[in-house]
């Protein structure tokens, strides 16, 4: 994985969800509360994807092959993508199938165990928060002055987004389980149970809807951030040439192919457009070092005109 920040934000989670998972699993065992048992399985389910994370980002690094000229940057992107269906199917539709069942057949907390599910949860929250600080942490280094809800949709690199979802998803579902757990304690009925364990289900399957939408859209192929998309052209444009098309797309989050056509003086011999393209290469790739990938065609520029187009039609415009 190329951000280590990223890289320690999964460890950080991976380490904290299968500490409170074993615990989650022994609170669920001697109180039987399906509040526990949905969490429990939240935290596998996280574990199990901060796994994937971990592998995406490793194969991510293969070299580049014939099959694959353009390298496997966007394996990045798949298992991010298979995260999120984990988190449906493994946390979301569990947790809403056991509150279904505990609707169906509710029961209180008894016994002398019963204040294991409390000092689970809220040593869990005390964990989940530790995360959750580091994930937070890691996304401040690179977030800049982009909100939170920006840095999600629009980060490139999706192991931060996804631990700062999944972390705080955690939270709130440690908050519900904590709800559900106290109020059937308070009133012996186990309803409440119940229903904190739909409102774990339902925060699952909304935050994992979240992340399939914004994976799908890298999975996709998008284009370089606006900043990145300014320098090029200030780098494209620094030797007097034209833009006449550009375009940018994120092969990997540490990997942007840039495909220009820019404009050439009219006689200019062959081995001075090579020679202006070689230098226009380099100061794409000082100013953004991740444009590993560029090509540049040169063509004579042409003003733009626009046609007389019949009514009800577009008018025309090109170069």
């Amino acid at each position: 994985m190329a951000a280590s920040g990223g890289t320690k934000a999964v460890v950080a989670a991976l380490a904290a969800n299968l500490t409170i998972a074993v615990f989650k699993f022994i609170a669920w065992l001697v109180t039987l509360s399906s509040s526990m048992l949905a969490e429990a399985i939240h935290s596998v389910a996280d574990s199990g994807n901060q796994v994937l994370l971990l592998i995406g980002g490793k194969r991510a690094q293969r070299q580049a092959s014939p099959q694959h000229p353009f390298g496997y940057g966007r394996e990045r992107y798949i298992y991010s993508f298979i995260v999120s269906i984990v988190l449906f199917s493994v946390g979301g539709l569990f947790a809403l199938y056991e509150a279904y069942q505990k609707f169906l057949h509710p029961h209180g907390i008894e016994g002398r165990w019963w204040w294991v599910p409390l000092a689970v949860l809220v040593g869990a929250i005390i964990a989940e928060g530790l995360s959750f600080r580091t994930a937070i942490k890691e996304s401040n280094l690179i977030r800049g002055k982009q909100s939170w809800v920006a840095f999600v949709r629009r980060a490139k690199a999706p192991e931060l987004p996804v631990i700062l979802l999944e972390d705080l998803g955690a939270l709130l579902g440690l908050v519900f389980a904590l709800f559900g757990v106290s109020l059937t304690l308070i009133t012996g009925n186990g309803v409440f149970d119940a229903l904190g364990t739909a409102m774990i289900g339902l925060l699952l399957v909304a935050i994992a809807v979240v992340l399939a939408a914004e994976t799908k859209s890298l999975l996709l192929g998008e284009s370089a951030t606006r900043e990145h998309v300014r320098l090029i052209e200030d780098a494209l444009t620094a030797g007097g040439a034209r833009i006449i098309h550009l375009k940018t797309l994120h092969l990997g989050p540490d990997e942007l192919l840039v495909a220009a056509k820019m404009s050439v003086e009219p006689g200019m011999s062959s081995e001075r457009i090579a020679e202006e393209i070689d230098a226009t290469e380099v100061r794409v790739r000082q100013a953004v070092p991740i444009a590993n990938v560029i090509y540049i065609e040169p063509d004579i520029y042409r003003e733009p005109y626009t046609t007389t187009a019949p009514e009800g039609a577009p008018a025309g415009s090109g170069a």
